[in-house]
């Protein structure tokens, strides 16, 4: 099985997983989920590619990670306030970081029943206009909502990353920013899918997204659609002048 197909059946036997541990519900649903997701998306890791290293949210970080080429980013349950509170924005996050580069990731979306990957992204629609801007739900940031004047955008909240991200890749909107600081399991598997499909995905001030750093942070992110991507940039210079 090809590494992208791998990812995608994993993500998608977890979010099988978190679905049935959400509707069972209780006021421990959220750690459930992760703690849960997390042991059968290693225990799978770890049996179909014992030779690579695993960066978890939900792990503990071993640093010899950074001496390995191939290394998977692991959210097992991004967004897990979304999830606790029986909404359906939140995302399942499965990646492989070769060389530092976000080269295969899968997204699944169990609420919805969807997983994207990226070795077979959907066709991007038509764009719309105004633009659609996806900013946190629980934390968007002054930035955001200066860009949102900037391009004239209609910014949209919504819960987790990989959902946001996805929402992008499926046309539901044309950008997503975020400026409040990120780690690498929160956005290395929505970027490898969203540059699959045709998107834009950097740091917000142009520069590659990177991973398996010593730290985990990635600060800030911009995934969306090319023709987008420098409105957004200039935007963004405007406001830190």
């Amino acid at each position: 099985m090809s590494d992208a197909r791998l990812a995608a059946a994993i993500a998608e036997e977890a979010g099988k997983l978190l679905v049935a541990i959400q509707r069972e519900g209780g006021a421990d649903a959220g750690a459930r989920g992760d703690a849960e997701a997390n042991r059968l998306i290693l225990d799978r890791l770890h049996d179909a590619r014992p030779d690579d290293a695993i960066l978890s949210e939900e792990s503990a970080d071993d640093l010899s990670r950074l001496e390995a080429r191939r290394v998977w980013i692991i959210d097992p349950l991004d967004g897990t306030r979304e999830f606790g509170e029986g909404r359906g924005d939140w995302a399942v996050h499965v990646a492989l970081s070769i060389g530092g580069v976000p080269a295969i990731g899968a997204v699944a979306l169990p609420a919805r029943g969807i997983v994207l990957a990226s070795d077979k992204p959907p066709a991007l629609p038509s764009p719309a206009l105004p633009p659609r801007m996806l900013v946190s739900r629980s934390r968007p940031s002054q930035l955001c909502a200066s860009v949102r004047d900037v391009i004239g955008a209609e910014t949209i909240p919504m819960g987790s990353a990989g959902a946001k991200a996805m929402a992008v890749v499926l046309g539901e909107a044309e950008i997503y920013l975020h400026s409040g600081g990120q780690h690498q399991w929160d956005n290395c598997a929505p970027a490898a899918v969203a540059l699959a499909a045709g998107l834009h995905a950097s740091r917000i001030d142009g520069s590659p997204l990177t991973y398996n750093a010593r730290s985990t942070s990635v600060p800030d992110l911009l995934i969306c659609r090319m023709e987008w991507a420098d409105r957004v940039f200039a935007a963004v210079n405007d406001h830190t002048d």
